[in-house]
């Protein structure tokens, strides 16, 4: 049996807020935009590329045994890209604070690209969920 997963809930303060960044910054597919009962609304895009979505949620009771996320409280969720460069460079272009590109070398992070699967960046939502970009050698469906 596969386990796919397919949507990773992100808490922030403000889903209008939220929207615009990820869809206007980071360059995210809106999905749905929905009030799905009273009081309830559900927002989920997708990254470029993948099968996986973010959702953020107003109103929502906690699924049955979990606990609510604080916003910010979501970190290191990771993006994968072909070319680190040039997705930097989009997300600089579009007015994400994006560190530099890092790779971990003898003495822990060190400025630049490394080898393969070992150049990364990172930026912030408003709300501080913090998000790892790290280049892959190759698309998802040729590895």
């Amino acid at each position: 049996m596969n386990l796919t997963i397919e949507v990773i809930p992100v808490p922030v303060t403000d889903m209008d807020r939220a929207k615009e960044f990820y869809t206007d910054k980071a360059g995210f597919k809106l999905d749905l935009d929905d009030e799905v009962a009273p009081g309830m609304r559900i927002i989920q895009l997708t990254p470029p590329g993948s099968r996986c979505s973010i959702a953020m949620l107003e109103g929502m009771p906690a699924a049955p045994g979990m606990k609510q996320m604080a916003p910010g409280a979501l970190q290191g969720i990771q993006l994968c890209v072909t070319d680190i460069e040039a997705a930097r460079e989009g997300l600089v272009k579009r007015g994400v604070d994006v560190s530099p590109i890092r790779h971990v070398g003898a003495t822990g992070w060190e400025d630049g690209k490394g080898d393969i699967w070992n150049s990364f960046m990172s930026f912030e939502d408003p709300d501080g969920n913090g998000w790892v970009v790290q280049e892959a050698p190759s698309e998802l469906s040729e590895r």
